[in-house]
């Protein structure tokens, strides 16, 4: 299956979906070879994250040029959860930034590929990120620039669930609504597990959707496996003008993956050579490198 920018996409006649879905799974197993490759990773949120960013990369939800990474007129896309490094290396890769056979170097000594997300090393990392609650801050600030400068282009922001227990998040979201930037897009990968535990066992985040909302965000709470609906709403943003925007993407932690699937231990689980075979066989596709 070739993922190279521009090749076997269809056109909006075809079946989007199927095919988004082929490449999240693409995504998935990259991510969980790269892990067992490596022996470090986090399994468990890159399979949860990958249909958020195939429809984000894929779907031609974001303007952004691989040929030209630092185009000024780009959407912006920021991962706050950087220890889902491998999902998104696989993305950026399928989207073109730079060649998929890179992905077998992730973490090896002088690689581009961190094990969290490094903008001076690698086109398409917009902020370095890894310790949690500083995505959103970043986005903030990145989406109040084109404010300033009168720019056009978006920012989206990918946030844990777990993550949201970083009270810079909040702090963000009241400059957020305080400045009125409806070009600030914010994703929650709500899988319900954090590292160690599930979330409402740690710290309780229901109800989610109306703290958001008393933070001055519009927001929407959607499957984050449906490619779909997660196209619709990506591409009816802002959902309020002068509020920005907030999805609640409900998504399973491992998803696709029997032995993974709501389990927390997955959450930097590493793969064997056999459960790598298993994952292959369930997900249907095939690692091209």
């Amino acid at each position: 299956m070739s993922l190279g920018e521009g090749s076997g996409r269809p056109s909006i006649a075809d079946d989007k979906a199927q095919w988004l879905s082929e490449k999240a799974n693409w995504i998935r197993l990259s991510a969980m070879s790269m892990t067992n490759h490596a022996k470090l990773g986090h399994t468990g949120g890159d399979l949860s994250s990958a249909d958020i960013l195939a429809t984000l990369y894929l779907g031609q939800i974001l303007n952004v040029d691989p040929n030209k990474p630092l185009l000024q007129e780009r959407d912006r896309f920021v991962m706050s959860k950087g220890h889902c490094s491998g999902a998104f290396y696989s993305t950026l890769a399928a989207r073109g930034f730079f060649p998929i056979e890179q992905l077998k170097t992730f973490m090896e000594p002088l690689s581009m590929l961190n094990g969290h997300p490094d903008r001076n090393k690698l086109p398409g990392v917009e902020a370095n990120t890894g310790p949690l609650g500083h995505g959103l801050p970043i986005a903030v600030g990145m989406a109040l620039a084109a404010r300033m400068r009168n720019e056009a282009w978006r920012v989206f922001v990918l946030v844990g669930d777990g993550e949201l227990q970083e009270g810079s998040n909040w702090e963000a979201a009241m400059c957020a609504q305080q400045y009125s930037l409806d070009n600030l897009i914010v994703i929650v990968d709500r899988n319900r597990i954090q590292q160690g535990d599930f979330t409402e066992s740690t710290i309780r985040m229901e109800p989610l959707m109306d703290r958001w909302t008393a933070f001055g965000f519009a927001v929407q709470q959607l499957d984050g496996h449906d490619h779909l609906a997660l196209h619709q709403a990506f591409s009816s943003v802002p959902l309020e003008k002068g509020k920005p925007s907030c999805f609640i993407a409900t998504t399973i932690k491992g998803k696709g993956v029997s032995f993974a699937e709501n389990k927390p231990a997955w959450h930097h689980g590493v793969p064997t050579e056999e459960q790598l075979e298993i994952a292959q066989r369930e997900l249907g596709v095939e690692a091209t490198w």
